[in-house]
């Protein structure tokens, strides 16, 4: 099996957290996250993390209800209760935290502190890539080219 912890993938990623506060409107989420092209942030009130909000959140609870992403607060859409990890829970744990919990976007926690976020598509490619690695590997082993 191939192992790595979430902490792998967040040096991988840049480090530039998007935040929004919860009394911000969904407009200026959603304006936000295709700025940034980014699917989901982090909602944060006097540095504490509230949660986060995705496209999906505004879809689901804003787009179908009728409702106006002008009017509408962040807070009344952010998903609950908050689903997060630790830079040291491994990338099956956060895969299976996702899969269980249906989201696709995690919070990073150190502590209380928000150290970063990954995607079920980061994970997915971390794990692509450490199966590439892997299957080279046992090439060069099979092919009697493996040091040692």
């Amino acid at each position: 099996m191939i192992t790595g912890t979430i902490d792998e993938i967040l040096q991988q990623k840049p480090g530039e957290l998007w935040t929004i506060s919860p009394d911000a409107t969904v407009f200026d989420a959603i304006e936000l996250m295709a700025d940034k092209n980014i699917g989901a942030l982090l909602v944060m009130a006097d540095g504490a993390l509230l949660g986060i909000v995705s496209e999906r959140d505004y879809t689901r609870k804003v787009a179908l209800k009728g409702k106006s992403s002008r009017d509408t607060r962040v807070r009344e859409i952010i998903s609950t209760p908050l689903i997060a990890a630790t830079t040291q829970h491994t990338v099956q744990e956060c895969m299976r935290l996702m899969t269980t919990n249906r989201v696709r976007h995690l919070p990073i926690l150190a502590g209380n502190e928000v150290v970063g976020i990954v995607s079920i598509g980061d994970l997915v490619n971390w794990i692509i890539s450490a199966q590439s690695v892997a299957i080279t590997q046992l090439e060069s082993y099979i092919a009697g080219q493996y040091p040692g």
